[in-house]
Parts: C-alpha cells; structure tokens; sequence
C-alpha cells in the first residue's frame, strides 16, 4: 500500500554504483497503487495498454528507463550510491541493448585493479545474463556481500573490433569521498564534487574554508551522475549572483523556478565548472545554470543529457517506485533532456583539469612576458635563468619563482647562483614523464643598484 502520509522526495540522477548483497525479490507487487501513480504524476501520458501489464517491470518498461520499481533492498543500494557507501565492485552504470555498460569506474576500485574500462559492456555475471535488465535489477547479480567474487562476461570495442574476455572480481568496500579538495599550484583551489549527495553543500562549504586563501577555484562534476535536486539547490548557492537553480515542467503544471539556497561562504575569483559526457541530471542543473548565468567558465565535452526529475513513491513493505515526473531546463528554459550542457571550452577527454589551470594561471601572469617553451624536457631538467643586467641575488625572495605542474600543485626547487646574472632552478624531484609545467618568475627582484625587476615572464615546458 502507498503510503500517503509520507511525502515523496525528489531525485535528480542517473547513475548507479554497484553494491548491493544478492538478494530475492518476490514480495506481492502493489500493481494497482503503481498503476494510479504513473497515470497520475507520470511526465507523459501513457496508455492503458502499459498499464494494464501485469508486472511492475512489464509497465516500467513502457514508460522511460530511469523510471524503476524497486525492492526494499534495491532501495537501500540506490540511496547508499548517491551518499557514496559502497560495496561492490565500483562501477557507475547505464543500460544497453546487450546487458549494462559501465560508465565510469573508480579508482582504486576492484572493477579498476581487474583492469575495467568505461564503455565496456558486462553481458552476463555468474552465469546469468545481463541482458534487458535495467540497471537496479542487475545489481543483485553482479554486487554482493564483501569479500566474495564475481565472474563477469564482458564485451569490449578496441579501434573498431569486438573482443569478448572475462574477469573474476573480488568484491569489497570502496571508499568515495562525496567532495575531494586541495590547493593547486598558482593557489587556486580544485574542488570534486562526486555526487549531490545530502552533505554536500557542508562538505564544500568546509572546502571553500579550508582552501580560504585560493585567489580562484576549479569546481569539478566529472563524471558525477547526479543525485538529490535539493543538494543542487544547495550546490548552486556557493556561486555569488546566482539566485535561481533551475526551472521545473511537471505534467498539466506550469513551470516552476526553484532558487538557489544562499550559502555564507561563496566562491572567490574566477570559477572554472569541469564536465564530461558522464555528468549527469542534477551535474547538468548546475552545468546549464551556471553557463547561462556567466558564473563560471564551463570546460570539457558535452555532458550526458539527462534532463528528467525523478520523485520516490514508498510503499508499505519497503519497496519504492521511483518515476519520472518533470523534465528540467536552466531557470530562463534552456533544455537539457536528450542534448546535454555543450562546455564554453571543449578539451581533450582528461584534459579538462591541466586546461582550465593553465587559463587560470594565464590570469596571474597578464602582462608579463611570454618566452618560448620548453618541449620534451628530460625528466631530470634543470632551468637556468639569465638577466640582462647584475642582479643582487642575494635579496631574492624564492616566493617569487613558481614552477607549477599543470593540474598538479607547485613543485619545490632549490635556488642556485652561478654567477651575477645567472641563476639555476633544480626541482627537488624528478619531473612527471608525459605532464606539463608552467614556470613563472614574478617581479620584484632587485639588481645590483636595488632597481626592480618591473616586469614578470613565464614559459610552458613538456616533459618526455
């Protein structure tokens, strides 16, 4: 039965993790209270002829495939998924006409040691197949208790050919953060927001707090599928200016504009939103938002266009009808459902953090000069730096010289004098194989007659 008395909340995702036990669902449906529901609050109308089904799966299937009936424990699993406790493999979903494709996987995960990729497809798992089973009904199959394995049958397309393997899986609990921040070099702050879960607007406002000196900020939605549209409220509340979240269209209503829940603490400087095809329904509320209101420079690909609401309908045994009800669009109507939050800057896949930090460290060094880069440095590289004129080495201030890893933090060096105009800069570590650099020396420094340095320079180095 129902329960009237409890009022349904609202969902905003379209993501799921593996991590549920294996369980049994063979409770008695409530068809005729699921069937009222849908005719009722459904976004679309539907027909008679999928309501009158004769299983709650069998009327799903009619309608689109983030509406989903679920058991007690399935319930349990999706709402563990968004507040990220998860044990299981640590892979976020999606279905396929084949079984259910795997979006993204997470570091340091089991699916990520046994070497699982984002697009592949897992087809059958223990035996059983995958295939048109929606993502919460091939939960029970895949995940399970700590400890235990799993043989997945997968299918992989590798530049154009088709390779079927399995893998044998150990499941285990998987630690996900819902918000990861540190201070990149150039003191910009790098924020991951990895679900809208229901501390995350707590969880970044003690980002922004503990990253307080950070002259701008990097917000990151990658691959994060969604989650609790009031944690969207919450999230959009930390961009200054911004007063409205997005703009709700429910079935036979007019559309309604939710505001943004204003939060004390607020992001300073420039902001830069990283997306990707996997960020999701409530990731693209905020996407399309903060793009229409010129809050923040959005970098990346196209997001994944998933423009639905879902609303939770409980029921008395534990079971819970998620459906969708409304469609979302940015607070002045831009649309989302079906075409995605295409990004102000577009980047190579992984390169939308290492981008937006360069731009942002472009800002810090307006006006000074540009000498030419440094391409396919050893890793072992040392920079030599020769003034025109004597320099008093001796009051240089180190602070002055930054040598800053592209979406990496500052690297410590040591200073070395070689003579009155040269000076050598020797990082403390080797230098990353394949990542970038930015050298930076600010003005300020002093020459033998303690005239300053009034202009800075910069260059890019590539190391092999």
């Amino acid at each position: 039965m129902f329960r009237n008395a409890m009022k349904p909340f609202l969902l905003a995702v379209a993501l799921l993790v593996l991590l549920i036990p294996n369980t049994v669902f063979a409770a008695v449906e409530p068809l005729d209270e699921i069937r009222e529901l849908v005719r009722k609050h459904y976004v679309d109308e539907v027909s008679e002829a999928v309501l009158r089904k004769g299983t709650a799966e069998e009327i799903m299937k009619g309608l689109d495939k983030y509406s989903v009936y679920m058991s007690k424990d399935e319930y349990g699993a999706f709402v563990d998924s968004i507040d990220q406790r998860l044990v299981g493999i640590g892979v976020v979903l999606e279905e396929d006409k084949n079984g259910v494709k795997v979006l993204a996987v997470i570091e340091d995960s089991p699916a990520s040691l046994a070497g699982l990729l984002a697009g592949d497809i897992l087809t059958h798992a223990n035996g059983s197949s995958l295939k048109g089973k929606s993502v919460q009904a091939a939960i029970p199959f895949i995940s399970g208790k700590e400890n235990t394995e799993v043989v997945l049958a997968i299918e992989r397309t590798t530049r154009g050919s088709l390779i079927k393997f399995k893998k044998t899986i150990k499941r285990a609990e998987i630690h996900l953060p819902t918000v990861e921040s540190e201070m990149l070099g150039g003191n910009i702050g790098h924020i991951r927001l990895n679900s809208f879960a229901a501390d995350s607007g707590k969880e970044i406002a003690r980002a922004i707090r503990k990253l307080e000196t950070a002259d701008s900020f990097i917000f990151d939605i990658r691959n994060n599928g969604g989650g609790y549209i009031t944690a969207a409220q919450e999230v959009t509340g930390f961009f200054p200016e911004v007063a409205e979240a997005f703009q709700l269209r429910e079935k036979n209503k007019k559309p309604s504009i939710y505001p943004a829940v204003n939060q004390e603490m607020k992001f300073e400087g420039p902001v830069s939103l990283l997306v990707n095809e996997f960020s999701a329904s409530a990731s693209e509320m905020l996407a399309v938002n903060l793009k229409e209101a010129g809050a923040a420079t959005v970098y990346g690909q196209k997001t994944y266009g998933k423009g639905t609401m879902q609303t939770m309908y409980a029921f008395s045994d534990g079971s819970v009808l998620k459906l969708t009800t409304a469609r979302f669009y940015s607070p002045k109507g831009i649309a989302v459902n079906g075409i995605g939050v295409s990004p102000d800057v577009v980047t190579k896949v992984g390169e939308e953090l290492t981008t937006a930090h360069f731009d942002h460290l472009l800002l810090k060094v307006k006006g000074y000069a540009h000498l030419s880069g440094l391409e396919n440095v050893k890793p072992t590289k040392t920079f030599t730096v020769e003034m025109t004129k004597e320099m008093d080495w001796s009051a240089i201030d180190q602070s002055a010289i930054e040598l800053v890893e592209l979406g990496g933090r500052a690297v410590p060096f040591k200073l070395a004098v070689k003579n009155g105009k040269k000076i050598t800069i020797i990082p403390e570590k080797p230098l990353l194989s394949g990542a970038s650099y930015m050298l930076i020396i600010h003005p300020g420094w002093l020459d033998i007659n303690g005239l300053p340095v009034k202009s800075g320079i910069y260059l890019n180095v590539t190391v092999e």
